[in-house]
């Protein structure tokens, strides 16, 4: 793939460029020979950039203009000599542990009773005043605080959260213990444990039921050393309803967060990351920005991905308008052209080079784009290829044989499985991101979901249009579905699956995928008669019919259920009964212990010994 590569570069920019890991390219500059200490701030010649473009597989292309981007800024060669911002802590942990509610205590405010089923369904950034029990002026003025979702389905933005932050606080509810969740924050710390500290929150320690102890030595045995056991990472007991033990949680943050000694330039562009993003009435395209240098303010030019944004309005968590927003702090940002990417760099520069810079991003997605598409119809064409020199083989292998006798055997259908499609709306990309990769795939090889889109905001009629084309069920995550776009889909035939509960969602789904599959077919028998002997006897129209004299010894034989004859253990004929009789009178069901006279359609070999079995068939829901 052609990549655009400025005369002279630094190495940071050439990662990005090349999208490679910074840490990656560095070693293979340094195995190269070309420096032995390629820092971020390094300058590479275009023949260096060349090399090394060639080396990971790309087509370098010298030209300043097509090459021209903005990129985060170069570490301060003196960041002793910086002002001190706020930490940012991330709140972490297996999902209905207490996250939300333990926030909502810090900062006295309703969140998590807002949240759908108590749980967390985007990242929320707030920041909080701090006073420490010490009383020490050089602790934080303030902390911002992420709360990050604890159900599965949303361990990108979990990752998001740990990327961005200064310490994690891992929450475990002390009457449940260790949980998956759990187990994934522990592994996220462990890979950033250099640069991130870590502070267990042992919550709900006032429930009869609570087992600190328990959940201690369980942390130990997942690899965490808490200062208890002579490690070095602290634990504090608290309660999320109660209060109980948050003064020393936020005493022990601040502690932190001296020791890790947090500046960051407040002059100059500002630089941040996406948190998550949204539409909101009133106010179009909005998203979470936290800044981490720089200073951010209203009329500021932005770009984060292929997105821009002239800062309009910046809000902070408690809706206040927020004039100048500096490191360490999350606001939430209007004024966006398109809606940006959760997970996204926001960088600050002026009008021209921003929108250069967004003209050259948006050119080389479309080529990426194009080349995509290149590479998903040449694997289209493969695999029809493929499928049609098998069935070539499959057809000069049965020329001359007899056709099986069995014509209504099913055939497997060369288009692959059926498929539940589904078109996503959410509330912020976070979401969207995280109900899309919960909702992709569900089912086996026989019947899957399959998401043709995923996007934010209400569902609108181009949703309907595009849903019914695509034959598509609409999932509607905690957002509207006004009652005009509820008819239009009801009159053209368009599912709404509406949910703020994404376990919900998801079972749902697996429901709907689950009607696709075949029924699975299950016999029960209801009746058994025995034949204990064969006579003949005129019917109505003086002809003669051979009866089988039987007695009923199991359930009820019913003329109206299927009917098999069982020998030695073997059926030899499955129909249905033409012929009931109880004596000289026609019936249509005789119970255990009472004698009838059977026939059967279309069936003249019944033999004394024979079973007659009375059946029926139930279909069930295929299993996934």
């Amino acid at each position: 793939m052609e990549v655009y590569i400025p005369s002279t570069v630094p190495v940071g920019a050439l990662s990005k460029i090349l999208k490679v890991r910074l840490d990656r390219l560095q070693r293979r500059i340094v195995a190269l020979g070309l420096t032995d200490s390629p820092t971020y701030d390094y300058l590479l010649t275009a023949d260096y950039a060349t090399l090394l473009a060639e080396e990971f597989g790309r087509k370098p292309v010298i030209d300043d203009e097509a090459a021209f981007d903005l990129y985060p800024p170069a570490p301060h060669p003196n960041p002793t000599s910086l002002p001190l911002r706020p930490p940012v802590v991330t709140i972490m942990g297996h999902v209905d542990h207490g996250k939300t509610t333990l926030l909502d205590t810090l900062r006295s405010s309703s969140v998590a009773k807002g949240e759908a089923g108590g749980i967390t369904q985007h990242i929320g950034a707030f920041s909080v005043p701090v006073k420490t029990e010490s009383g020490a002026s050089s602790g934080p003025g303030s902390i911002t605080f992420l709360d990050t979702p604890g159900h599965a389905a949303f361990s990108a933005m979990r990752a998001r959260g740990a990327g961005v932050t200064d310490i994690i606080v891992l929450v475990v509810a002390a009457d449940d213990g260790i949980m998956p969740q759990t187990r994934e924050v522990i592994e996220l710390y462990k890979k950033c444990q250099d640069t991130v500290g870590l502070v267990v929150a042992i919550n709900k320690v006032d429930k009869p039921s609570a087992d600190v102890e328990s959940v201690e030595k369980a942390l130990m045995a997942e690899g965490i050393q808490l200062e208890s056991y002579g490690g070095d990472i602290p634990a504090v007991y608290v309660s999320g309803l109660t209060g109980h033990g948050l003064p020393d949680l936020v005493e022990t943050l601040s502690v932190i967060a001296e020791m890790q000694d947090l500046r960051a330039e407040q002059s100059g562009h500002a630089y941040g990351e996406i948190l998550e993003s949204r539409v909101q009435k009133g106010l179009g395209f909005i998203a979470t920005v936290l800044v981490m240098r720089g200073s951010l303010k209203a009329g500021s030019h932005i770009v984060s991905g292929s997105n821009y944004a002239k800062v309009r309005v910046m809000t902070a968590s408690t809706g206040a308008a927020v004039k100048v927003a500096t490191p360490g702090i999350a606001v939430t940002v209007s004024g966006w052209k398109t809606l940006p990417k959760a997970g996204d760099n926001a960088i600050e520069g002026i009008e021209s080079d921003v929108k250069k810079a967004l003209a050259n991003r948006i050119r080389q997605s479309e080529i990426e784009a194009s080349l995509a598409d290149v590479d998903a119809i040449n694997e289209t064409r493969k695999s029809d290829r493929e499928l049609r020199e098998v069935e070539q083989k499959a057809l000069q292998a049965n020329r001359g044989r007899r056709p099986p006798k069995n014509k209504s055997a099913p055939v497997k259908e060369a288009s692959g499985p059926k498929e539940l499609r589904l078109l996503i709306k959410a509330d912020v990309s976070g979401s969207a991101e995280a109900v899309e990769g919960a909702l992709q795939g569900i089912g086996n090889k026989i019947a899957t979901s399959k998401i043709i889109q995923a996007g934010v905001g209400d569902v609108t009629e181009t949703d309907v249009t595009m849903a019914k084309t695509a034959n598509a069920t609409i999932v509607a995550f905690a957002v509207s579905v006004p009652r005009s776009i509820q008819s239009l889909a009801a009159q053209n035939g368009v599912p709404i699956l509406e949910s703020k509960i994404i376990y919900k969602l998801m079972d749902d789904v697996r429901n709907r995928v689950r009607a696709l599959l075949p029924p699975i077919v299950e016999t029960k028998v209801t009746g058994e008669a025995n034949v204990l002997q064969l006579f003949e006897i005129k019917m109505k129209d003086k002809s003669v019919k051979k009866i089988a004299g039987c007695r009923v010894s199991n359930g009820l034989v019913e003329k109206a259920k299927h009917a098999r004859v069982v020998r030695n253990g073997e059926t030899v004929h499955e129909g249905s009964l033409e012929t009931m009789r109880h004596l000289k009178k026609d019936v249509t069901e005789a119970r255990k212990g009472t004698e009838c006279g059977l026939s059967i359609a279309g069936f003249e070999d019944l033999q004394e010994g024979d079973m007659v079995q009375m059946f029926e068939r139930i279909e069930k829901p295929g299993l996934l």
